[in-house]
């Protein structure tokens, strides 16, 4: 850009200079003038061209140079620039039949150098910064006033939420301006603006425009840090804007409550994904209290299975197992839901896909709006290792997202990030027992005060069949392919899928919000093996010590506990040494009448690595909540290989009863071990759930609102399908609850509907009829954020009584209506509580009078 223009300048001078010339003209850029933000070069170039002409005019020769704002149609401006930002910005771009006739009056005029652009003035008055040198061709503002009061002068004399709102109106007017977007009601408040369009030049452009409203310099980093138009307006309020002094986003309490090191963490919430087409917590209880297999054979979409199977494990490159625990469908995923491009999408191991959805889903299984938790410190703990998804793949076509896509550590960033979490993000990596060393974490975390919430789970997806091929290799693999825990035909691990998410909290926390709690843990431990017989040998005395130190943890003694959900794989070695320290810890402490229980989920889904201690814990949870302990399957002869008589285990070969008793508390142990030689052990005990309240109002009978919301029209028929199947398959269902529940436990997405019924039978028929597209849907509205009003109509004969029941029934609107009637009586002089209340000779006028005055105001 600098060379060709200043060296052809250059040259034409030089070589011209004898010559007698009538005209010497340079076509320069207005870029040399106002800048050119990342294009110094180009600036500098048409710098020179401008004093050229000046040189030459000094010299007595002729020189004109003509600075032209950007050209409409072909040309650089066209090709690089934002023509449609600098038109919202008061520039527009140059037609060819406006550049030859501003050129023909450039020539016309005696001058050296000229700037020849379109501008649109009023656009310009509205649009450019102070200071901008455009202002200069603008009439001068006029001066302040003596007494006049500038903006954070007038917001300071309004009460707190409407200064906000205030605040949050300019900020939404601004970025709609910047954006170039049709109105502020486009700007969604909780939105990030980079998913409007929002780019560094517009981001400085935003930032110029409110600085120049509240008339206060802002950082250059402003959109960066504080990226949706809530929290910038909290920023701007907190600092710029303050009314009693700079302050933090959110004040830091004045004494933090005293944390227990041992205090109990809740479970609340949980959400999975199993093999045997599971997709929730009741769908796992359905397929273990059946005693269901969820093994089968490879996905023939997935891979190649006739060219990989080969029974001679000594074959390279090939699975002697042709079976295992898959997941349904991978591929589905709802990119557009969490904000996710289908470029990033396709680039994202789908391991990080099903982490969204399942934190997603638990999150409101807790009754949690997931928006609501955006700036907490809510931590994220996921249990997961490599997948090899992009293997294979042509990476250019996936350029700047493979990284993201593909790395262990952005799988619980990608978690936070989505929901706007500022607490402790971590993915571990210990192998099979990575999502319960998660969940070890996560309690720690909370404890310690570091969150005082947080999701841990795990995930494994097997997008390559390297996993089978390796341990073929090993001929770790059951060539029956099923995994015979603490069986006596046991003969290997198979392999599979899972996901499995879970919500806790400080125990105390979750009984001070009214959560209702599934489960407690009591105590968690991690240890390692070190050095034992090979780096990938289960190692008997750090399984010990690892459950000794959870029951440590917890304050309980070995006897305490009545059931363990074993890591149980299914190989001949390892069981036998998991059983023998499970013997060594709790076998003094039993009796034949109760000994201790031992089941592993292994037996039905296969071994869900990475993802099975996370999905064990949920099934514990689930025989907490069902009072059974399903069988063990594949287990009819236990293995010879474990002294059971003298044990004090018992492997549950029969479903057992596991009633809850006012005598004894329930409690379990759940056990992982990692191939890295990690272990994890967690306890968890039954929940003492609160009596519920009685009902502050008896709840009428009638038609009741029930509110469904999706991101598009497919999204929101789905889950009106949805919604209709619940219904169908849970009969208990109450529907005052769950219309609460919609209402208040549910993100309300752009699109919507609202339905009406009385009972069971009207709601299912009206959510089939949404469902399938007989309903029409309301027409998308942009703006979903306005404030509501409740407007009592009539001519002023129907006033008498009118709301008196809600007043009784609702504080607030009891308080709104007295200072709705305060203001009435200071500009009319008359109440309206009187009219509402008083007989017909109190009211301050007829009903034809009060429609006059109403009409006429």
């Amino acid at each position: 850009m600098l060379r060709p223009k200043v060296d052809g300048a250059a040259h034409l001078h030089r070589l011209t200079a004898g010559h007698p010339l009538g005209l010497f003209l340079l076509v320069s850029s207005a870029a040399g003038v106002v800048g050119n933000a990342g294009q110094a070069n180009y600036a500098a170039a048409n710098v020179f061209l401008d004093q050229l002409a000046h040189h030459r005019r000094a010299l007595g020769l002729p020189g004109t140079s003509v600075s032209f704002g950007a050209w409409a149609g072909e040309g650089l401006a066209a090709e690089h620039a934002d023509l449609e930002r600098m038109a919202r910005l008061g520039h527009r771009a140059i037609t060819p039949e406006q550049g030859r006739e501003l050129t023909e009056l450039s020539l016309r005029r005696d001058a050296s150098h000229l700037v020849a652009w379109s501008l649109d003035l009023p656009r310009l008055r509205s649009a450019a910064p102070t200071g901008a040198l455009w202002r200069s061709l603008l009439p001068a503002p006029r001066s302040a006033q003596a007494g006049s009061h500038t903006l954070a002068d007038r917001l300071a004399r309004l009460p707190e939420p409407e200064r906000a709102a205030r605040v949050l109106a300019l900020v939404r007017e601004e970025a709609a301006h910047a954006l170039g977007l049709r109105s502020a009601q486009s700007v969604r408040p909780d939105q990030p603006l980079r998913d409007l369009g929002m780019d560094s030049v517009t981001a400085v452009d935003l930032r110029n425009r409110i600085s120049t409203r509240i008339g206060t310099k802002l950082p250059a980093t402003l959109l960066f840090d504080h990226p949706t138009p809530t929290r910038l307006a909290e920023y701007l309020m907190a600092g710029a804007l303050a009314t009693t002094g700079r302050t933090s986003r959110k004040p830091v309490p004045v004494a933090s409550p005293v944390l227990s090191s041992d205090e109990p963490v809740a479970l609340v919430a949980m959400a999975c994904r199993v093999p045997g087409g599971v997709s929730d917590p009741d769908g796992l209880w359905r397929l273990v209290a059946e005693g269901r297999d969820a093994v089968g054979p490879f996905p023939a979409g997935r891979w190649d299975v006739e060219s990989l199977y080969d029974p001679d494990p000594d074959a390279l490159g090939k699975s002697y197992a042709r079976e295992g625990g898959f997941l349904d469908d991978i591929d589905s995923f709802d990119a557009g839901f969490f904000g996710i491009t289908p470029k990033e999408a396709a680039a994202m191991d789908p391991q990080q896909r099903l982490l969204l959805e399942t934190a997603w889903e638990s999150l409101e299984r807790a009754g949690i709006v997931p928006a609501d938790l955006a700036g907490s410190t809510t931590g994220v703990y996921v249990g997961m290792f490599g997948s090899d998804y992009l293997s294979g793949t042509r990476l250019d076509q996936l350029d700047g997202y493979v990284g993201t896509g593909s790395a262990l550590s952005v799988a619980s960033g990608r978690l936070a990030y989505t929901l706007g979490l500022n607490g402790p993000a971590l993915t571990v990596d210990t192998a099979c027992s990575s999502s319960l060393v998660a969940v070890h974490l996560a309690a720690q975390a909370l404890r310690a005060g570091e969150c005082d919430l947080a999701l841990a789970g795990g995930v494994t997806l097997m997008v390559t069949p390297q996993t089978f091929v390796e341990f073929s290799r090993l001929r770790g693999l059951s060539p029956t392919g099923r995994c015979r825990s603490f069986s006596d035909g046991a003969d290997g691990a198979i392999w599979a899928e899972g996901a499995g998410m879970v919500v806790l909290k400080r125990l105390s926390d979750a009984r001070r919000d009214d959560d209702r709690i599934l489960a407690v843990l009591r105590g968690t431990a991690v240890n390692q093996d070190g050095r034992s017989q090979g780096l990938s040998a289960p190692n008997g005395p750090a399984q010990e010590q690892v459950i000794r130190r959870a029951l440590e943890q917890s304050g309980l003694r070995p006897d305490d506990i009545d059931y363990v959900e074993a890591h149980g794989t299914g190989t001949t070695l390892g069981d036998p040494i998991e059983a023998n320290a499970l013997a060594e810890v709790f076998g003094a402490t039993r009796t034949g009448e109760r000994p201790l229980y031992l089941g592993s989920l292994k037996s039905n889904i296969g071994h869900a690595q990475a993802a099975s201690g996370v999905i064990g814990l949920i099934k514990v949870v689930q025989s907490l909540h069902h009072e059974s302990l399903p069988r063990t399957l594949h287990a009819d002869t236990p293995s010879r290989h474990v002294d059971w008589t003298d044990s004090g285990l018992h492997l549950l070969r029969d479903e057992v009863a596991w009633p809850a008793s006012a005598a004894r508390v329930r409690r379990a142990g759940v056990s992982a071990f990692g191939i890295s030689g990690t272990n994890a052990h967690v306890i968890v005990e039954e929940a003492v759930q609160a009596p519920m309240p009685e009902p502050v109002v008896e709840l009428r009978a009638g038609q009741r609102l029930f509110v469904l919301s999706g991101r598009s029209e497919e999204g929101l028929r789905g889950q009106a399908a949805a919604l209709a199947r619940h219904l169908a398959e849970d009969t208990g269902a109450a529907l005052p609850d769950l219309a609460h529940t919609l209402a208040r436990h549910r993100t309300h997405f752009e699109r919507r509907t609202a339905v009406l019924a009385e009972d069971r039978d009207e709601l299912r028929s009206v959510l089939g009829e949404v469902a399938t597209g007989r309903i029409t849907l309301p027409p998308f509205r942009e703006e979903l954020t306005g404030k509501v009003a409740f407007v009592y109509s009539g001519h002023g004969g129907q006033w008498p009584g009118m709301g008196l029941d809600l007043m009784t029934q609702s504080e607030a609107f009891r308080a709104e209506l007295t200072r709705i009637d305060e203001a009435v009586q200071r500009h009319v002089g008359w109440s309206v509580l009187n009219a509402l209340r008083a007989p017909e000779e109190f009211a301050p006028w007829s009903g034809p009078s009060i429609c006059s005055r109403r009409c006429s105001r």
